[in-house]
């Protein structure tokens, strides 16, 4: 058993543990994640190339970059990758994602398993590991998509109302009865997924199938503290990617090859994301089962 594996991690120590993973085994990790999201964003590009979006296009030079990336935030409140060969491309990675990418995710999950018990793998067989668990991974993915939309629909129309009805009364009652309440509801949901987030290792190391009562167990007394990972997690990615798609954007213009460098950078990230939850996950589930045994001992002493 790796010894870094043994004993539960507070919050810096998780983040060490996951960059420490993502460096040590990047080449295993990394092919994982190419193999499925690679393919997938390869027919992203041809789809744009066959849309008639330019492999490189070049832009003015000086001030005229910049005033072209602001033209297209304002046009269409995101940088414009090739107009409907890029809406094309987004809806075929959806979907195709849908079914691949969490194969990977679980791949990655089923070698750091193997790192932590010390055992030898290879890449072919965590994936053929991962495929194993294919349709309790898809019905358990599409449940927890179809839980978070709701979640987000739901306060939306809730907040919307309650801020028509405050308006009518007053409009400060109102814009103040909406911000309270976007509040209160972007943290309720935040704190809910998180509770039900790690279903997905219960499906997949566990065999648990959706999952969700033990991801809620596990996060017991954890919930706050693994939210503010994922918060950590998804800046650092977020980050990293605004920073490039930015700056190459300046340089490249709005095309395939910089859709390509970005979904390059998005591959990354997601391995490092994946890497993080299956940290999270083994950490929840060491605590658990310390607990368990503490229990089991206390009961025993007090019989005896």
């Amino acid at each position: 058993m790796d010894t870094k594996f043994e004993k539960p991690k507070n919050f810096a120590g998780i983040l060490d543990h996951t960059f420490s993973l993502s460096k040590n085994h990047f080449k295993s990790f990394f092919l994982i994640s190419l193999i499925f999201m690679g393919p997938v964003f390869l027919i992203q590009g041809v789809t744009q190339l066959f849309s008639g979006t330019n492999f490189i296009r070049e832009v003015e030079s000086g001030d005229a970059k910049f005033e072209q990336m602001l033209a297209s935030f304002e046009e269409t409140g995101m940088i414009d990758f090739g107009g409907f060969g890029a809406v094309i491309g987004l809806l075929v990675v959806g979907v195709i994602g849908l079914f691949f990418f969490p194969i990977a995710e679980a791949a990655i999950l089923f070698a750091i398993n193997h790192i932590r018990k010390n055992e030898e793998y290879s890449v072919g067989f965590v994936i053929k590991e991962a495929f194993s668990r294919f349709w309790p991974i898809l019905g358990s993915t599409i449940l927890f998509g179809l839980i978070t939309i709701a979640l987000i629909i739901i306060p939306i129309f809730i907040v919307g109302l309650i801020a028509v009805f405050g308006y009518m009364v007053t409009p400060l009652l109102g814009v103040i009865s909406s911000i309270l309440l976007i509040v209160a509801f972007v943290v309720g949901v935040g704190l809910l997924l998180t509770r039900w987030s790690f279903y997905f290792g219960s499906v997949v190391l566990d065999r648990q199938s959706p999952g969700f009562s033990r991801s809620w167990r596990l996060t017991k007394k954890r919930t706050w503290i693994t939210m503010g990972l994922y918060l950590v997690f998804y800046l650092i990615i977020l980050s990293i990617s605004f920073v490039i798609e930015m700056t190459l954007g300046l340089v490249l213009g709005n095309s395939i090859l910089l859709t390509m460098i970005v979904n390059l950078v998005a591959i990354v990230t997601t391995m490092f994301l994946s890497v993080g939850c299956g940290v999270m996950y083994l950490d929840l589930k060491t605590r658990f089962e310390a607990n368990d045994l503490k229990e089991m001992i206390e009961d025993n002493n007090a019989i005896n």
